[in-house]
């Protein structure tokens, strides 16, 4: 995600930081450097021009002149205005006053509209919502299918009438339904064309019209970069969207939709989808000073966070914690479980992604090989209940066993063991623990609790 863009932007900050006292050649070379990459990265051109000069004029004052902390300034001001070009802050969906929030889904075909709706009411349900998806696009072969497919799979209702009646119609029962049957979400997938024509926004005018939808959502590719904007704005033009949602964010090394759809249809970005899988990580509510943080390299730990909470239950977590801070140490059972949740929070590459500071280590520019997690989980699948309990137990014949039972070899079950042995011994060396706080407000140091001692009964004399 933003990978050519990201590389760049890092290099001018680079160059600034050998550069020592900040200059306003300097600033105008930096910045001739940020407008080539932006404009590589396939963002609109009147979007380029507006960034740069609002970066130039915080740069250059007479506060930032003479500066030996160049790049670290001209980060800052630079991520401010890539917030501020992104919306400044989340756009939440609105909520219907009375009745079903109503969603109309748009979009050509080929831009996910039917995939992310699926997604969209994952993630409604995920949050105690009752959503119900309806089937409106009458036109596709398979359409309806697929959406049906995709409900059993999230277990969430699909409305259809088949193809015989016109979407207005089909949209209008479903609402009906929806009332009776106490779904608070309408999510309507409707028809797509392979490109924007007259016929398609009459027919989306038409249902627009039928049901009076609480929000109209704009389901656009992300990895077709100017393309996606000027759909985008088309789309805007004839309907009056309220949001967008950008789809295979996690495929565009660019970023230019993401840049630019905000500057030129001054609608949100509200949703983005990341990965084919229909999870509730899949589909991230858009936060532009997260995504300006990432672009910067700068890594993104308050959605990292949130992906934690997501898929560790409160008991999980406070046992880690208990252990952690009594300093009991961890298990094979602690392994499994934290890597069966890590894999629910999403691929391993976009976590790397988020760390802050990851940017800078060897491992953000490897090759992440998630098949090891696979052969780590049947490593310690293959123990028995108390050789996951205590590790000091695995002789050479145990290792023997489990390499044989998991399809590894024994130098393979020897490295886990050695890991799990590194993990407890730095754990023992560091009796307190400094854990970053969100905002820039230092860090809180955990400290073991002393464990309190018996007093000895003095036994007294005859």
């Amino acid at each position: 995600m933003f990978e050519s863009l990201t590389g760049k932007l890092q290099g001018v900050l680079k160059t600034l930081r050998g550069q020592g006292k900040l200059t306003e050649k300097n600033i105008s070379d930096a910045l001739r450097e940020v407008r080539l990459a932006l404009l590589e990265a396939d963002v609109d051109y009147k979007t380029v021009r507006e960034f740069i000069n609002g970066v130039r004029a915080r740069s250059i004052g007479q506060e930032m002149l003479g500066s030996f902390t160049s790049d670290l300034q001209i980060a800052k001001i630079i991520g401010d205005e890539l917030t501020k070009l992104m919306g400044e802050e989340a756009a939440p969906i609105t909520i219907a006053p009375s009745g079903p929030t109503i969603i109309m889904m748009v979009g050509l075909q080929g831009g996910g509209k039917t995939t992310a709706s699926a997604k969209l009411a994952l993630r409604f349900k995920s949050e105690g919502r009752n959503p119900l998806l309806v089937a409106a696009d009458i036109y596709r072969p398979a359409a309806i299918k697929q959406l049906q497919l995709l409900g059993e799979q999230i277990d969430v209702p699909v409305f259809s009438m088949g193809t015989e009646f016109p979407p207005a119609t089909i949209i209008q029962a479903a609402v009906k339904q929806a009332l009776n049957r106490g779904n608070n979400f309408v999510i309507i997938d409707t028809a797509g064309r392979l490109h924007i024509n007259e016929e398609l926004m009459d027919e989306l005018r038409e249902i627009q019209s039928a049901v009076n939808p609480t929000e109209i959502l704009l389901v656009v590719d992300a990895m077709t970069g100017q393309d996606a904007v000027n759909v985008a704005q088309h789309f805007n033009d004839n309907l009056d969207i309220d949001g967008v949602i950008l789809t295979k964010l996690d495929g565009d090394a660019r970023g230019g939709a993401a840049l630019s759809i905000r500057a030129v249809t001054q609608k949100p970005i509200k949703f983005v989808g990341v990965g084919e899988q229909i999870e509730a990580t899949t589909l991230e509510e858009f936060h532009p000073d997260r995504m300006a943080s990432r672009i910067l390299g700068e890594g993104d730990f308050t959605t990292l966070l949130e992906r934690a909470e997501s898929v560790f239950s409160q008991d999980q977590a406070e046992e880690l914690e208990r252990k952690l801070l009594d300093q009991e140490g961890l298990d094979f059972n602690d392994l499994l479980m934290q890597l069966e949740q890590i894999k629910n929070m999403g691929p391993l590459d976009q976590l790397i992604e988020m760390i802050p500071g990851a940017n800078k280590l060897p491992i953000n520019n490897m090759q992440v090989d998630e098949s090891q997690l696979k052969y780590t989980k049947a490593m310690i699948q293959s123990m028995t209940p108390m050789e996951r309990r205590n590790s000091r137990i695995l002789d050479s014949s145990r290792r023997l066993r489990i390499a044989k039972g998991s399809g590894t070899t024994v130098r393979q079950v020897n490295q886990l063991v050695d890991q799990l042995k590194l993990m407890n011994r730095m754990m023992k060396q560091h009796s307190t623990m400094d854990v970053p706080q969100l905002g820039g407000g230092g860090s809180v140091a955990i400290k073991r609790k002393p464990k309190k001692r018996k007093k000895r009964k003095r036994r007294k004399s005859r």
